[in-house]
């Protein structure tokens, strides 16, 4: 018996970090180089999307310290001002679980519309805070290019993340 329950308990563990641990191998993913020329610059953010889809599908089992470090660790990863993307990624993550009602139980369009308006914002203040922390003009077309990509991309991670919220997190 004891054997079984520790299984249980580790089975909802993995359950549980599902969410936080997809998040952090986008990170990750986010980051791989494609020798795209100029790729870089306007990679989609793949870190937002899921951070989006679990602040309105599974707030609690995304929480705002998880949400920080994966914030943290992109930065140090990709080489923005530390504590930029954290912010960001926290903001994000606060507006949308407060808001989450707005976007549960409706279309697809509606989730699709929200994150593209939510990555807008989320844009815009890296663009500013990089912009005030380099004390110079950061040319914002790179950002709209990313932004563009990222809101257009957004219905293939949200596929991939409902299979896994319905595929593994049914218990969680």
């Amino acid at each position: 018996m004891k054997q079984s329950g520790l299984w249980h308990r580790m089975d909802v563990l993995a359950r549980h970090l599902t969410p936080s641990m997809l998040t952090l191998a986008l990170v990750i993913i986010n980051v791989v180089p494609l020798h795209i020329p100029g790729f870089s610059r306007v990679v989609p953010l793949l870190p937002l999307m899921a951070v989006y889809h679990w602040a309105v599908f599974r707030p609690r089992l995304m929480p705002l310290a998880a949400v920080f470090a994966i914030g943290v660790l992109q930065d140090i990863v990709v080489g923005t001002p530390l504590g930029t993307n954290a912010l960001v990624l926290v903001l994000v993550h606060t507006l949308v679980t407060r808001q989450g009602r707005v976007f549960r139980g409706k279309s697809f369009f509606v989730l699709w519309w929200g994150f593209g308006m939510v990555a807008l914002g989320a844009g815009a203040l890296g663009w500013a805070v990089i912009t005030a922390l380099s004390l110079a003009a950061i040319d914002p077309t790179p950002g709209f290019f990313q932004f563009s990509l990222t809101a257009a991309l957004f219905p293939f991670p949200a596929w991939l993340f409902a299979r896994t919220d319905q595929a593994v997190m049914r218990e969680a």
